[in-house]
């Protein structure tokens, strides 16, 4: 087992926005490395703008300019994975206080089905407090200009679904 300190942050990332980037390059100051951890079962599935090849791949560009972040799918229970990968740490974000309950939750299952591991909760930035993966595929699909809130990479392939409207153009 490596001496390195892994993080992963698990989501369904569909698309990734700003404040899951807020989190993943402040996560780099707590650990070495983050593992961006695209989940792809079918309950994530179900209402998905890109599959999860495309979100791993541009999810891939958008941290193309840092090495210590990887960015795999993963299917099944975050725990197994986790240790599959060396991972002794889970990421998570809290944009308000209720998705506290949920994550909360999720963390005391986690803990329970691997003593080992440790959830941490980060706000993101303010700017972002109010900003949801879905809220950005609603506004981009009724014609919003969403370029405030994603990476490059993801409102170029925002535009390719909804239009050139998602890029204020």
């Amino acid at each position: 087992m490596s001496d390195q300190r892994i993080a992963i942050y698990p989501g369904s990332f569909d698309p990734l926005t700003l404040g899951h980037d807020d989190i993943v390059r402040r996560s780099l100051r707590l650990v070495d490395r983050v593992l961006v951890a695209i989940a792809g079962t079918a309950t994530q599935m179900k209402d998905s703008t890109f599959s999860v090849d495309e979100r791993v791949q541009v999810t891939q560009e958008v941290y193309a300019d840092e090495p210590r972040v990887e960015v795999v799918p993963f299917e099944g229970l975050l725990v197994d994975f986790a240790r599959q990968r060396g991972a002794r740490l889970i990421v998570r974000g809290l944009r308000a206080v209720s998705d506290f309950e949920y994550e909360f939750q999720m963390a005391l299952m986690n803990r329970s089905l691997w003593p080992e591991i440790e959830v941490i909760f980060m706000a993101p930035a303010s700017s972002y407090t109010f900003l949801s993966s879905s809220l950005v595929r609603e506004v981009a699909h009724l014609g919003g200009d969403v370029s405030a809130f994603v990476p490059a990479p993801v409102l170029r392939e925002l535009v390719r679904v909804y239009g050139p409207a998602a890029s204020g153009a």
